[in-house]
């Protein structure tokens, strides 16, 4: 396989994964949505860096290591789970309370300041404790690297290419959610955006427990 055919080969699988509805969209458009664009972008930034820890990791042969260790992948997955069950519950039961996520104080990972570095610690942390994404570059990364190029090189060539497909979508979902910013000042809004967040990565944290 070519060099230029492997990027654009991998380019079409990651674009197509990257445009899937998931955890990474619900927390970019649930942040962006509420106002806060500079935590929004320290989020997808925070996704981003994982991605290239993974990538990284994955090209390095560690991440093979720790899919094949089911003991480290076990442990990794329900740690993974039990972060994404408690921000979903979190935000559900502020919801339940009538006092959405981003009413509060800056207490909930969740809510906090419009700050980048809030937002690329979130982002980061929530990336690395799926193990999937792990999972996922094992299996798919070696595909596309050719015959005799350096592993090393190549995956994180590859690597990038799934991160500027990420970082450009996940402008389009900023952009998208800034026009929803209105209507998501009225506080029924927020605590409708809040339930269906909170529902979704709580639901994210069930599938990756029970390991579907």
């Amino acid at each position: 396989m070519a060099m230029s055919t492997a990027l654009w080969s991998f380019a079409l699988v990651v674009g197509l994964l990257t445009l899937t509805p998931g955890l990474d969209t619900a927390l970019i458009l649930r942040t962006s949505a509420l106002g806060r664009r500079r935590r929004a972008w320290g989020v997808v930034l925070g996704i981003q860096t994982g991605t290239l820890l993974w990538g990284a990791f994955t090209s390095l042969g560690v991440t093979a290591l720790l899919t094949a260790s089911h003991l480290a992948y076990t442990a990794l997955r329900w740690v993974g789970a039990a972060y994404l069950v408690w921000m979903g519950v979190r935000m559900l039961r502020d919801t339940l309370q009538k006092r959405p996520a981003s009413d509060t104080n800056d207490s909930g990972l969740l809510a906090g300041t419009d700050s980048t570095s809030g937002g690329w610690r979130q982002g980061t942390l929530t990336n690395l404790l799926n193990p999937k994404m792990g999972a996922f570059y094992v299996a798919v990364l070696p595909q596309f690297i050719p015959v005799g190029a350096n592993h090393f090189t190549m995956g994180l060539l590859l690597t990038t290419v799934h991160i500027l497909i990420g970082l450009i979508w996940s402008a389009v979902l900023i952009g998208f959610a800034q026009v929803l910013h209105g209507w998501l000042r009225r506080p029924q809004a927020r605590r409708l955006l809040d339930r269906i967040t909170g529902t979704v990565i709580a639901a994210f944290g069930i599938r990756l427990a029970l390991g579907d």
